[in-house]
């Protein structure tokens, strides 16, 4: 039997058990930090007791907004900016983009967006030389930040038709959100990366900004400003937190009580089998944020 097959995810009861070992930590928001609607117990008095040890702390989120944006949002759960040493989303990493081209992906698309997702992300345009249409006819690309409240968040069928009619028409895609599904409150919904997984799986062109890719990890290290090998990924999703933090080289800790939460619960034989599906072995896995 190889080393793999024998490996488990070590289980631990909260972060003192490995906070010696690093001076930076990289942490989610939704599902870690908070469940969309507020703050989980423990993670804040997790976040002053990180503070209060001198450790360096980034929050990564795939929310398809500006970093700034988030920040105002956490201060209504509680999380004071004092917390914390900044912020990064993929949204940010998109208008960074946008606004650069100087990749070549985003390089030869026009300035006309048809806009998929609701009037919180429009955000992301703020200083851009980008108009808005909403007939797919006069698009030059897309911009999918995720589902509306007026079609709904539960299911992909009413996005279909307008996805369609894109993939018709061969307009790029750019997935400012890579989560496919999101727990609110207690409630599952899609998002963005729902709809994109869609789009490429008809043959569709499309540009994933966010975790797990490494492009939204960079400006993090600047920010953390400590040696990777003392970086530790915190997160509740196996496929963008842990397969992000493995991307780019870090520790990871698997936050169970979030996303998986109904599938896996606290059961560390089904964790250790869903990680070893996934190719990835997280540090170690705890049910909650807490200390």
């Amino acid at each position: 039997m190889s080393e793999t097959e024998n490996w488990t995810v070590p289980q631990v009861t909260g972060l003192l058990a490995l906070a010696s070992q690093y001076d930076g930590y990289i942490i989610d928001l939704w599902g870690t930090v908070h469940d969309g609607v507020q703050p989980y117990p423990g993670a804040l008095e997790c976040l002053r007791a990180l503070s209060a040890a001198g450790k360096r702390v980034v929050l990564l989120s795939n929310a398809p907004r500006p970093a700034s944006v988030i920040a105002t949002q956490l201060e209504g759960f509680g999380v004071d900016r004092s917390l914390y040493h900044g912020v990064m989303t993929s949204g940010e990493e998109t208008h960074r983009q946008m606004l650069a081209r100087t990749d070549p992906w985003f390089a030869r698309l026009g300035n006309r967006v048809l806009h998929i997702g609701g009037v919180h992300d429009l955000g992301l345009y703020e200083g851009l030389d980008i108009e808005r249409v909403s007939d797919v006819g006069m698009a030059d690309f897309v911009m999918n930040t995720g589902p509306d409240l007026e079609r709904g968040v539960s299911t992909l069928e009413p996005y279909l038709p307008e996805l369609r009619a894109c993939l018709a028409r061969n307009l790029p895609m750019i997935c400012a959100n890579p989560d496919r599904v999101v727990v609110k409150g207690g409630n599952r919904q899609i998002c963005a990366g729902a709809l994109a997984a869609f789009y490429a799986e008809q043959g569709g062109d499309v540009r994933w900004i966010g975790k797990p890719y490494p492009g939204v990890y960079q400006p993090v290290f600047a920010m953390l400003d400590v040696p990777r090998t003392r970086i530790l990924a915190i997160g509740d999703a196996l496929g963008t937190d842990i397969r992000g933090a493995a991307a780019v080289g870090v520790d990871s800790l698997w936050i169970l009580g979030g996303i998986h939460q109904e599938m896996i619960g606290n059961d560390m034989a089904l964790a250790t089998a869903e990680a070893r599906a996934a190719g990835l072995q997280p540090t170690a896995a705890v049910h909650r944020l807490v200390w």
